[in-house]
């Protein structure tokens, strides 16, 4: 699995003790005499700018020069408790997750990027029964799928952390409103504690390119919230990751929030959780999520290149991440169940100017096709006009059909409308005192980034009016 050679000699006491801490951990590698070997003398050299210092190991394609034992600890993952390897991108929100917690929990892990060790594919593929799913996180003999940082805790037997303070404010994801109502919060010297389910940014960092945020013609939206997130912390707030929020209750004037790992008390509530793409929930798609279905493009796009898409949809989010896809794919097949598409005309306007875009209309969704070994083989629709139904084939398909409300968790909390986007009133209040909401699960709310930016702004309002009451 791993490729690791040591470069060294017999007589060297650094070369002996890497070997020894090597073979003490299991963990194969090849070593090369360099008193033996002239070629691997002048690649020493080489590596360590002509001085011929060993031992000097090469672990899947990266150089250290007479790493310690804390060094190869950190670097193939290993602990007193576990051996931890982490398959994974950099583009991977879950991945970031899982290495953010583990970072934070002091764990070493390997990680291994799959974009940079195609070796790794084929066996994440056959963990997952041929599907390339990340994070796979091995634990010594145990395999984690995608896990939850609570699975994380379990399998490592990391000891339960205790919270005693208790911040002004709790906000409950780290979207563009978390952050925007955090920063103004801290400003006016409240202390603020985010709790994010998965990674900071929430929708805005799996955009590629954002042109309508003011300041800026042109940004990522990773490279947007990791200003904003900077700013925050900047300021004093603190941030957690893989924090899901199961319940929130008030005692005593103040609220318990408790995640699957923690306890925290907050005088105050922020709920910004956002919002997530909608399924199409049509036949053979609960069967290809994670395969051949996706419903993020800077996510999974990467594993199209110059391989055939197709888009569902027809709104803002469908076309961007059209346009996101034609920039290394070999074709990206648009198909909108209406006569014409609902998104912005900046987008719309584009889509002339890239050959490798054919768009699809009056077409409806009705079924995903698979050949005889489960695999993806086309999407079949319907035409909304004749009834004709076909076949668009493609290697993948990605989903954006519309979004709705992260608010499972606090259902029977605050008041609610029939979509279960929370309703509110004034300064972001809820239909409970000291709980605010800000952001794409909020009644009205419009998905955009700057839209977030200022509801984060109200909620803040709200919070200083109700904090110092």
């Amino acid at each position: 699995m791993n490729e690791i050679t040591l470069y060294g000699a017999d007589w060297c006491p650094d070369c002996l003790r890497a070997k020894a801490f090597l073979k003490e951990n299991n963990i194969a590698f090849n070593f090369v005499d360099v008193d033996l070997d002239e070629a691997a003398t002048r690649k020493v050299e080489a590596i360590n700018k002509g001085k011929r210092i060993i031992p000097t190991l090469i672990i899947n394609g990266k150089s250290y020069t007479n790493p310690d034992n804390a060094t190869l600890s950190s670097v193939l993952g290993i602990n007193e408790q576990a051996r931890v390897i982490l398959f994974g991108a950099d583009w991977c929100p879950d991945c970031i997750k899982s290495k953010t917690y583990l970072v934070e929990n002091k764990v070493n892990f390997q990680y291994i990027n799959i974009d940079e060790n195609e070796w790794a594919i084929p066996i994440i593929e056959k963990i997952n029964n041929g599907k390339r799913k990340i994070p796979t996180i091995l634990i010594n003999d145990d395999i984690l799928v995608e896990p939850e940082n609570e699975a994380l805790r379990i399998a490592l037997k990391l000891d339960e952390e205790k919270i005693t303070k208790v911040f002004d404010s709790i906000i409950i994801g780290a979207g563009a409103a978390g952050l925007t109502t955090s920063i103004y919060a801290q400003r006016d010297r409240f202390s603020t504690l985010i709790l994010e389910k998965k990674t900071v940014g929430g929708n805005a960092f799996l955009t590629d390119k954002i042109e309508n945020y003011p300041g800026f013609t042109s940004i990522s939206g990773p490279n947007l919230m990791a200003k904003m997130e900077e700013q925050a912390r900047v300021y004093g707030a603190i941030i957690k990751t893989g924090e899901e929020v199961v319940s929130i209750e008030k005692a005593d004037n103040l609220f318990n929030v408790r995640t699957k790992t923690n306890l925290y008390l907050g005088r105050s509530i922020v709920l910004s959780t956002g919002s997530t793409y909608e399924k199409l929930n049509i036949p053979g798609e609960s069967e290809l999520l994670g395969s051949s279905v996706h419903f993020c493009a800077t996510c999974d796009g990467a594993f199209y290149r110059d391989k055939e898409v197709i888009v569902v949809g027809g709104g803002n989010s469908a076309l961007e991440e059209g346009i996101f896809l034609s920039g290394f794919t070999k074709k990206v097949k648009i198909v909108n169940r209406k006569a014409s598409f609902k998104a912005s005309q900046t987008y719309i306007d584009k889509l002339p100017e890239l050959d490798n875009i054919t768009a699809f209309y009056n077409k409806e969704s009705i079924a995903l096709n698979t050949d005889k070994e489960g695999k993806f083989a086309g999407l079949r629709v319907k035409d909304t006009l004749t009834g004709k139904e076909e076949v668009i084939t493609a290697d993948g398909v990605f989903v954006f059909v519309g979004l709705k409300p992260n608010n499972g968790s606090f259902k029977g909390l605050v008041d609610m409308n029939e979509q279960g986007f929370i309703t509110t009133s004034g300064l972001a209040k809820t239909s409970v005192e000291g709980i605010f909401a800000a952001g794409d699960n909020r009644e009205g709310a419009i998905a955009q980034v700057a839209a977030a930016t200022g509801e984060g702004v109200l909620a803040s309002y709200g919070l200083r009016a109700f904090l110092k009451g």
